[in-house]
């Protein structure tokens, strides 16, 4: 009681206490490790940005005017949102009226405005999209999936590849291996049947050809018995 009213501190806990031999036990080792091994693991990179953006767009709809709730929040606002970006983008995006317009490495400097990249939005909605759901949202009232988002990133798409000279193609889709494996079954079977054919009209033919030899040998035969025949009568007379 005198030390801990003085201050020399309160006693220390029995785990807390030193070893006096200056080595840990194997149960102690195996304590920390485990420890060491249920510290949870650090979020990802795409986990963060998402969590970053979430709270940009919440803060956004706090800011409104007039203020929004999530609940209450519809593709329009999402455009508006996006709309309210670009004041922060990196990407220059020429108008029709200036020179460098359709030139992907223009030779001079411009006063066009920046904006954001149409893949940094794209993104951007991608992550705004699975954090609504991942925040008790329904997948069919998600404002970022709505049908208007998604013709403004299109349109968005379309107005820089022009600008900027960048074309954007349609990847074609690759056949799948179900598909691919169809096709070749097709043609090793095309290719059996009529390897099957061909030698169906071989035998044919060696089996015509057969027959025609067969009665060329028959009729050189009669031909060899009728003189033969002739001669014998022949020489009974």
């Amino acid at each position: 009681m005198a030390n801990i009213a003085s201050g020399s501190g309160a006693p220390e806990p029995s785990g807390a206490a030193e070893d006096p031999s200056g080595t840990r036990g194997p149960s102690q080792a195996l304590a920390t490790a485990a420890e060491g091994s249920t510290s949870p693991a650090a979020p990802s990179r795409y986990e963060s940005q998402k969590r970053r953006d979430w709270n940009t767009f919440l803060q956004y709809l706090k800011n409104h005017k007039p203020p929004l709730t999530l609940a209450r929040c519809s593709g329009a606002h999402v455009i508006e949102f996006l709309k309210y970006l670009d004041q922060f983008g990196k990407t220059k995006v020429h108008v029709a009226s200036c020179p460098f317009f359709g030139h992907q490495n223009p030779p001079a400097p411009c006063a066009c405005p920046l904006k954001q990249a149409w893949g940094s939005l794209d993104a951007l909605i991608g992550r705004l999209r699975a954090a609504y759901e991942e925040s008790g949202g329904r997948p069919e009232s998600n404002p970022f999936g709505a049908k208007a988002v998604r013709i403004y990133l299109r349109e968005v798409r379309e107005s820089q590849a022009k600008a900027r000279g960048i074309p954007y193609e349609k990847k074609r889709k690759r056949p799948s291996s179900s598909t691919a494996a169809a096709s070749v079954d097709v043609g090793t079977s095309r290719g059996v049947v009529s390897a099957e054919a061909n030698q169906l009209l071989g035998g044919s033919g060696g089996g015509a050809a057969g027959a025609s030899g067969s009665a060329g040998d028959a009729n050189k035969e009669g031909e060899g018995t009728a003189t033969g025949g002739g001669k014998t009568v022949g020489s009974t007379n």
